[in-house]
């Protein structure tokens, strides 16, 4: 009798770079773990994901520089700037992170998108079905890479642009982490992009087109609140308090700032959530009764 021979290392997907799993159970701990491993290989090695994240970092704490160092140089000239001093003492925090989060938060729902639609654009989404018969643990594992990649990154970036921007408008407009509302602020704001991003994978996995995703994202995103501002009566004010743009960003505010809003900033932060949730409720849906 002869011994039998070694088995072979399994091969490497063509796709992606990472171990083929082959049709390996998902269900337990050991197959999740596998799972995570192909979803960090396939974020990590995605050209457009490195790009965009140096784009997200670039753009939020460059634009808080830029503007808190323009206010700061010119506190107390303009022809308005009685009113502009007077809001930005009301709320320092959104005035500090406010354009950087604003511009920053594109950059978040662009990757969002580009996290899932790149595997229907490219294929290798059916190559990743193969591998996982079983759908929902795949997207789960997506989900969860990408929420812990945004959620760290977001946080530092937020709390660096905070920290450079409250040390150029100090003399003016001093605040904190430990003045109250501001941690929270600070922290939310990272909360808020990262429930964003995943608002983002939602509309991708309904859509599954990169462009059409894309403007619909940046729609909901930019385009319904300045519509929704324009409807007269109380129940305009509400439809515009209930968008998940709208509502989630109240959990980056200061908190004396909080009292002409209709909700809290937990309040609005849990609209966004509750958005997020149907737009990925929405994704795994599709992608159990419709094809690849």
């Amino acid at each position: 009798m002869t011994a039998p021979a070694p088995a072979s290392p399994a091969p490497a997907s063509p796709m992606t770079g990472a171990p083929d799993l082959g049709p390996t159970p998902s269900g337990g701990v050991k197959g999740f773990g596998h799972l995570l491993v192909s979803e960090t290989t396939k974020i990590r090695s995605v050209r457009s994901t490195v790009w965009t994240l140096i784009a997200f970092v670039v753009v939020t704490i460059g634009f808080t520089v830029l503007f808190t160092a323009l206010i700061s140089a010119n506190w107390n000239n303009g022809p308005n700037h009685l009113s502009r001093d007077a809001t930005i003492l009301a709320d320092p925090v959104n005035f500090i992170m406010g354009a950087g989060i604003n511009l920053g938060q594109l950059t978040i729902c662009v990757l969002g998108v580009l996290v899932i639609t790149t595997e229907y654009s490219t294929g290798v989404i059916r190559a990743s079905l193969l591998a996982v018969p079983r759908r929902f643990p795949m997207l789960i594992a997506k989900i969860v890479v990408f929420a812990v990649l945004i959620l760290i990154l977001s946080e530092i970036v937020v709390i660096c642009s905070f920290l450079i921007g409250s040390s150029i408008i100090h003399s003016h407009a001093p605040v904190s982490l430990g003045d109250p509302g501001v941690t929270r602020a600070v922290i939310g704001a990272g909360l808020y992009l990262t429930v964003l991003g995943l608002f983002s994978i939602g509309i991708g996995g309904l859509i599954r087109h990169t462009a059409g995703a894309m403007f619909t994202v940046i729609g909901v995103v930019l385009v319904l609140p300045i519509l929704s501002g324009l409807l007269p009566g109380s129940w305009g004010a509400h439809i515009n308090a209930y968008l998940p743009e709208q509502a989630g960003s109240l959990i980056a505010t200061h908190a004396n700032s909080n009292a002409a809003h209709l909700l809290s900033p937990w309040e609005g932060f849990g609209v966004l959530c509750l958005w997020a949730a149907l737009m990925l409720g929405g994704a795994f849906y599709l992608l159990r009764h419709r094809d690849a």
